[in-house]
């Protein structure tokens, strides 16, 4: 039978329909429109190196001592996006209209170009490279935060069509708001709430139980933990979760981004292997910057594969209905790689 479960902190609910499980093959069909051979560079594309006039002027790129800026040479570069949902110079300027309230939509929208190869993507790259991608967040996160207009930085990643990504050249996104976001709110709530009652961290219970069960732990490494979470909205949702309790991800040292670095990558590529090279979302979670407390705050990474479509149940309120149980897609990951030949496996194909 269906089961209802609950996230313990956002107290949000999902149905999850044991009796529709679907294994990973039954979701391939989706992504016929994700395999595209793709060219290690496109002379068209704006974000391949020669074509760096074709995008705003970088704000920051690895590259060569002594190199000028908006050249070819770069190992990662970070732009303005060119169709910004939000403008760095723009005043706030809040005021009240009729019963409504509103501003103007000042903050930052940035990209980041993960790698000069066109054909990339995180799964399949180099972990050195995947690093130098943390590294860039932690860069530009540290330098958005100094902006005393903005109160949250969202930092995410489209991969594939159906997951909104427009343009096949490796990249991210960073997007500076002047607001918190309600999500935001309520998982800030959630936590402070959880930690009146239990006196204790919920994402750190989470990891310890996960830990110790099992059922749903995908991997483990010194610095962390990944797993498909109890009340998963969506099939094959997984959490790059630190074991060490901290409310931002800016706060890590060298060696737990390398971790990091190696958590994502393998993750990513136990989804390409399981799912075929699933269209994907995935989003920074880590604490606001509005200069309150939040101490109670655990960041993470939340990686989403777009393999089913909310429908009306979802919209109108907001419980969705996960095909796959949390504890299949977990031992599904488990299975999708031989550890003992990851190193062999995981290079550009």
């Amino acid at each position: 039978m269906p089961e209802l479960r609950k996230d313990i902190i956002t107290r949000e609910w999902v149905i999850v329909a044991k009796e529709r499980a679907k294994r990973p093959d039954q979701f391939k069909k989706h992504q016929e429109m994700e395999k595209k051979v793709l060219l290690t560079h496109d002379p068209n594309c704006p974000f391949c190196p020669g074509n760096e006039a074709l995008t705003p002027p970088e704000v920051m790129a690895y590259r060569g001592a002594g190199e000028p800026p908006n050249t070819a040479g770069w190992r990662v570069r970070v732009t303005a996006n060119k169709f910004a949902a939000l403008d760095r110079g723009a005043e706030l300027d809040r005021e009240d209209y009729i019963i409504y309230d509103r501003m103007q939509a000042a903050g930052a929208h940035e990209v980041v170009i993960e790698t000069p190869l066109h054909h990339l993507h995180p799964a399949i790259m180099d972990t050195r490279d995947v690093e130098h991608i943390i590294w860039a967040y932690i860069d530009r996160y540290n330098d958005l935060r100094q902006d005393p207009r903005i109160k949250y930085i969202l930092i995410f990643r489209n991969h594939g069509e159906l997951a909104g990504c427009s343009m096949a050249h490796p990249h991210s996104q960073i997007v500076a708001t002047p607001i918190i976001p309600q999500k935001m709110f309520n998982k800030v709530r959630g936590l402070a709430q959880y930690r009146e009652y239990r006196e204790k961290c919920a994402y750190c219970d989470i990891l310890n139980t996960e830990i110790e069960v099992q059922e749903r732990l995908v991997s483990l490494n010194g610095s962390f933990a990944v797993i498909c979470p109890f009340a998963s909205r969506s099939p094959f949702e997984t959490w790059i979760v630190p074991r060490n309790h901290t409310a931002s991800f800016a706060n890590m040292n060298r060696f737990e981004v390398m971790e990091l670095a190696e958590a994502l990558k393998d993750t990513l590529l136990r989804l390409d292997r399981c799912l075929d090279n699933p269209p994907y979302n995935y989003q920074l979670i880590t604490a606001p910057i509005d200069g309150g407390r939040y101490d109670d705050f655990h960041w993470y990474l939340e990686i989403i594969p777009r393999l089913t479509t909310p429908a009306g149940l979802e919209m109108g309120t907001s419980i969705y209905i996960n095909v796959t149980p949390p504890e299949e897609a977990a031992r599904y990951l488990r299975e999708a790689l031989d550890i003992e030949s990851l190193a062999a496996n995981a290079g550009p194909r």
